[in-house]
């Protein structure tokens, strides 16, 4: 059998989901895409391949920034503060260390 990792997380019904609120940067360009989703790996794979219309044009992309949440809206609630202007400084300070 194997092992429990360090610091996982339970809950009676099994592990807890996790959300994330992230930040895309375009390779081929100065662009920054930021979302949330549920599986951040796939939600990688689903903006490379174009499956997004409207970033199409800016890929590929690679994830310069993430932050984990134990509910959806706590993940949205921080995608659209990085979308404010706030929280474009606040990225602005974070990616250019």
């Amino acid at each position: 059998m194997g092992s429990i990792p360090v610091g996982a997380t339970f809950t009676f019904y099994g592990m807890k989901e996790i959300f994330y609120a992230y930040i895309l940067k375009s390779l081929s360009y100065d662009y920054f895409y930021k979302g949330h989703c549920k599986n951040l790996e796939q939600r990688l794979k689903q903006h490379n391949s174009g499956q997004t219309k409207s970033i199409r044009p800016y890929i590929p992309f690679k994830i310069v920034y993430f932050e984990e949440f134990e509910s959806l809206s706590e993940a949205i609630q921080r995608e659209k503060f990085f979308k404010s202007s706030t929280g474009r400084r606040f990225l602005k300070e974070k990616l250019t260390k």
